[in-house]
C-alpha cells in the first residue's frame, strides 16, 4: 500500500512531466492554436506552415505497425510510417509510396518492387548519434520477416499467411524460438529492390501491402526499445514524433528529411505539425471544435447530431466501409445452442436501432457483415435478415426455454466509447426482454478492458466493430477464418475474436484467397459469408456513416470509407482562418 508521501511524490513527478511536455509543445508551436501559416507557398498556391489539431477519443494501445489494430492508432500511424504502396485518400486506389514502381511476372506470383531513393528513417535515439539513415531493401525484408515471426506483439501474420512462399513454415518454426535465415518468398536482390514470391496468384496483393501491418519501421527501433517499441514509432513518413505523453498528448512535427513531393514538385508536407489530444468525452471534443481549438471532429456525440449543419464548418459524410456487430461466445451455455443465438438475432429490430437510436447516421446490415459499396460483390446471394420475434420465441421454446423461463441471464458487454455504442446495447437489452422474455444486462467497460475480455475469450456476448483495413470483402470475412484464431483457447485471439471455426467456411475462404479469377473469388467469399450467417456466431447490426466536420481553413482533406488520412497533402488557408 502506498503511503501519502509516496503518492504525493508521484503526483509531483507526473506534474513535472506534463510541464515539460507542454513547454516542448509551446516551443514547437510558437503562439499555439492561433499561429497562422507562413506566407511561403507552393507553385500551385498552397500555403506552408500551421498546426493541425485533432483529438482521438479512443485510448491508443500501440503505435507499432505489427500491433496496430485500432482505427484511431491507424489515423496517427499513417503519418509516421510508409509501406511500399499507399491508398489514395480520395478513392482508396493504390499509389506508390516507398516503392516508386513494381511489376508482376506472367504467372502473377512474383512481384518485384523498386524502392524510391532518398527515403530516410526519422532521427531517433535507436541510431548511432541519434541520426536516422537511408532506407534499404534489407530493411523492408527485415520488417516483413518479423511479420512472419510468431511473437506475442505480432498481430499481423494473417496478412502473409498462406500467401507468401515460406511464410507459414517460418511462423511455425519461430514458435519454438528464434529462427536463423529469412522467409523464402521475401528477398532483396539488391539494396533498391524487394521481391515477393506468392504461393498463388492474388489480385489483391497490392491492397495487402498497403495495410498498416506492412508499414516499414526501423529494425533498430525494435532492437533498441524491445517491448517499448509500441510507444516509440520510427518510420520514414512525412511526420515524426516530437513529444508524447501516453494518454495525454502526441505532437508530430514536419520531417525535414522527407523526400516526398507534390504534383508540382514542391516538398511535402505543408503543415508544420499535427497535435493529437486524447480526451475520451465526445461532447468535450465537439465543444473544442466549435470553439476553433480543433481542426477536425470525427464521429459526433449521438445527442448532438443536430449541430452538424450549424456554423461555418465543412460537413463531410460518406458511407463507411465498416460493420458493427454482436459477437457470441459459443463455447459456453446458453449461447452454445444455435437456436438461442438465432432467437436473439430475430428479436433485434435493426431499423429501430438505425432510425431512432442512431438518428439515421447508419445503414441497416440487411444481409451480412460485408458492407455495401464493394464493387462486384454478389450481395444478393445472402438472404435478407428479418425482425421476427414470434419466430424467435418459437426457437426459445424448442430449446427448452418457453417465454425465456429458465434461461440464464445474458450479459451484453460494451465499451464506454464510440458513437452510440452504449445506447444501442441498452436498446438491444430492451428488445430481448420485451420480445423473448430473456433476462439481459448491459455491462459497460473501459475500452482496454473490454477488448482484453473479448480477446481472452472471457466475454459472453459483446459489441464489436470493424472498419476496412483495405477495401475488399476478404478483409471482413478474415475475422471469422478458423486459422486466424489460436488452437489453444487459453491464448488471446486478436483477429477472430468469436473463434469461429467451420470446415465449410474455412474451405471456401481458403479457396477464395487462392483464386486469381476475381468474379469466382468474390462468389466463393459470398458463399463463405452464407455459412457464417447460418452459424449465427455473429449478429450484424448496422454499417456506420462516416461523418466529419472540418474547419473552413483546412484544405485538401478528402473523406473516404476507411477514414484513411494522408496528412502530407493537407494545408491551412490563412485567408479563411480567423
Amino acid at each position: 500500500m502506498r503511503t501519502i508521501g509516496e503518492a504525493d511524490t508521484l503526483a509531483r513527478q507526473r506534474l513535472m512531466r506534463y510541464i515539460i511536455l507542454y513547454c516542448t509543445v509551446a516551443l514547437l508551436l510558437g503562439c499555439g492554436n492561433d499561429r497562422k501559416p507562413r506566407e511561403r507557398t507552393s507553385p500551385s498556391g498552397k500555403y506552408y506552415g500551421g498546426v493541425f489539431n485533432a483529438n482521438e477519443s479512443e485510448p491508443i494501445r500501440s503505435l507499432f505497425p505489427l500491433s496496430l489494430v485500432q482505427a484511431s492508432a491507424h489515423r496517427i500511424g499513417a503519418q509516421i510510417f510508409e509501406g511500399l504502396v499507399r491508398f489514395d485518400p480520395k478513392d482508396l486506389s493504390i499509389k506508390p509510396a516507398l516503392a516508386e514502381s513494381w511489376e508482376a511476372d506472367a504467372t502473377g506470383t512474383v512481384y518485384t518492387f523498386t524502392l524510391r531513393q532518398g527515403a530516410r528513417f526519422h532521427d531517433d535515439a535507436c541510431f548511432p548519434g541519434g541520426k536516422g539513415r537511408q532506407l534499404t531493401a534489407e530493411d523492408v525484408v527485415a520488417c516483413y520477416v518479423r511479420l512472419c515471426t510468431n511473437q506475442e506483439w505480432n498481430k499481423m501474420f494473417w496478412l502473409f499467411q498462406d500467401r507468401i512462399s515460406g511464410a507459414n513454415a517460418h511462423y511455425q518454426a519461430s514458435a519454438a524460438g528464434p529462427v536463423d535465415g529469412g522467409v523464402k518468398g521475401i528477398t532483396a536482390p539488391d539494396k533498391h529492390t524487394v521481391r515477393f514470391v506468392l504461393t498463388h496468384p492474388m489480385p489483391g496483393f497490392l491492397n495487402i501491402l498497403a495495410h498498416q501491418g506492412c508499414w516499414v519501421f526501423a529494425p533498430e527501433a525494435l532492437n533498441h526499445y524491445g517491448k517499448e517499441v509500441l510507444w516509440h514509432p520510427v518510420g520514414t513518413g512525412a511526420f515524426r514524433v516530437k513529444a508524447y505523453e501516453q494518454g495525454v498528448m502526441l505532437v508530430l512535427e514536419r520531417n525535414p528529411e522527407y523526400d516526398g513531393r507534390d504534383a508540382d514538385g514542391a516538398q511535402l508536407p505543408y503543415l508544420d505539425a499535427i497535435r493529437y489530444t486524447f480526451v475520451e468525452d465526445k461532447n468535450k471534443e465537439l465543444d473544442s471544435f466549435l470553439e476553433g481549438k480543433l481542426s477536425v471532429v470525427y464521429e459526433l456525440p449521438i445527442n448532438r447530431t443536430n449541430e452538424m449543419g450549424q456554423g461555418a464548418h465543412v460537413l463531410q459524410t460518406i458511407p463507411a466501409l465498416s460493420i458493427q456487430f454482436l459477437g457470441m461466445n459459443t463455447r459456453k451455455a446458453p449461447l452454445n445452442d444455435i437456436r438461442i443465438r438465432r432467437a436473439i438475432d430475430l428479436a433485434i429490430d435493426r431499423e429501430m436501432l438505425v432510425d431512432s437510436v442512431l438518428d439515421g447516421l447508419a445503414v441497416i446490415a440487411e444481409r451480412g457483415v460485408v458492407p455495401p459499396g464493394l464493387q462486384a460483390y454478389p450481395y444478393e446471394r445472402l438472404p435478407l435478415r428479418r425482425h421476427d420475434p414470434a419466430a424467435g420465441r418459437r426457437l426459445l421454446e424448442e430449446a427448452g426455454y418457453p417465454g425465456g423461463k429458465g434461461l440464464p441471464q445474458v450479459v451484453l458487454q460494451v465499451n464506454n466509447s464510440g458513437y452510440g455504442y452504449v445506447k444501442v446495447a441498452e436498446a438491444v437489452q430492451a428488445m430481448l426482454e420485451r420480445h423473448l422474455g430473456v433476462a439481459a444486462v448491459v455491462s459497460v467497460l473501459p475500452e482496454e478492458q473490454h477488448f482484453r475480455q473479448i480477446e481472452m475469450g472471457l466475454a459472453q456476448f459483446w459489441r464489436e466493430g470493424w472498419i476496412a483495413d483495405h477495401p475488399d470483402p476478404e478483409n471482413f470475412l478474415s475475422l471469422f477464418y478458423g486459422r486466424n484464431a489460436p488452437a489453444d483457447t487459453s491464448e488471446p485471439s486478436y483477429l477472430n475474436s468469436t473463434r469461429h471455426r467451420d470446415p465449410r467456411f474455412d474451405s471456401l475462404f481458403s479457396q477464395a484467397v487462392r483464386t486469381a479469377d476475381d468474379r469466382l473469388r468474390l462468389t466463393l467469399l459470398a458463399s463463405a459469408e452464407e455459412v457464417l450467417m447460418e452459424n449465427a456466431f455473429v449478429i450484424p447490426l448496422y454499417h456506420e456513416r462516416s461523418v466529419r466536420l472540418l474547419q473552413p481553413w483546412i484544405e485538401d482533406m478528402p473523406i473516404n470509407g476507411m477514414e484513411y488520412r494522408d496528412m502530407r497533402l493537407v494545408w491551412i488557408d490563412p485567408a479563411s482562418k480567423p
